[in-house]
């Protein structure tokens, strides 16, 4: 009988400190993180205190606070972690980068609450699909944890936006997009899928076998390439600065 397949390609086997590994979506919430890196990187000038406050905020926010109300709402990693303590894990972690946020407003400007504001309605409305799911979609997805991270770091760094930010926000929500069409698929056939059965014949008379497997390998390689390549251009960008 075959072993029944992960929800993730991330996921670890289940049970005790795995599960809370799992949870944080490692290769995605590292993906979403650069975009922070990214953002404070084409400022005019790093403040590195600056960045990794913010940085600090996203991990809360997203790779946290975000990831555990997305696994209460179904339990799509099926982990066993007690949905009292996912609850809690949330609220301390949703609070923590929302007090990260507000020190940051004292200390360089009140107009960075707008960001922080905007960081927890949208952590809220879209995992927990509020507003009967209308944040719950590719685009919102896309504006949420691909543009809103790297406009919020540049932001926060240089204390306008100009240009450059415009355009590295559209590549952060084009690239987000690319992840979420590739991530759907792949978690429809991990978590739904009973059977994938089917052959392929090519014009040369040769024919490949399609299973579970055929279907998401390509996906699935693709997604951690491009995680590994968003890290790590985001790393070259700011070692860019010397």
């Amino acid at each position: 009988m075959a072993a029944e397949p992960k929800p993730a390609f991330y996921a670890l086997e289940l049970g005790s400190w795995r599960d809370y590994v799992t949870l944080l979506h490692p290769p995605y919430t590292l993906w979403h993180l650069s975009y922070v890196v990214l953002g404070a990187a084409l400022a005019p000038a790093v403040h590195y205190d600056r960045l990794a406050a913010t940085l600090l905020a996203f991990f809360l926010a997203v790779g946290i606070a975000a990831h555990t109300l997305d696994e209460l709402n179904g339990r799509p990693l099926s982990t066993r972690i007690p949905s009292a303590a996912l609850w809690s894990l949330a609220a301390a972690s949703l609070a923590g980068a929302v007090g990260v946020g507000v020190l940051g407003a004292i200390i360089v400007s009140p107009w960075l609450l707008a960001f922080v504001a905007s960081g927890a309605f949208f952590v809220l409305a879209y995992n927990l699909e509020l507003f009967g799911g209308r944040f719950h979609s590719d685009v919102w997805f896309a504006l949420t944890w691909g543009a809103f991270p790297l406009l919020t770091a540049y932001w926060t760094v240089a204390q306008r936006l100009e240009p450059e930010a415009a355009a590295g926000a559209l590549a952060a929500f084009a690239l987000s997009l690319a992840q979420r069409s590739l991530s759907s698929r792949v978690r429809a056939i991990r978590r739904r899928a009973l059977d994938i059965t089917g052959v392929i014949t090519y014009a040369d008379g040769t024919s490949e076998e399609i299973d579970r497997h055929w279907a998401l390998a390509a996906d699935e390689r693709a997604l951690m390439l491009l995680a590994a390549a968003m890290v790590t251009v985001s790393v070259a960008a700011l070692l860019a600065w010397g």
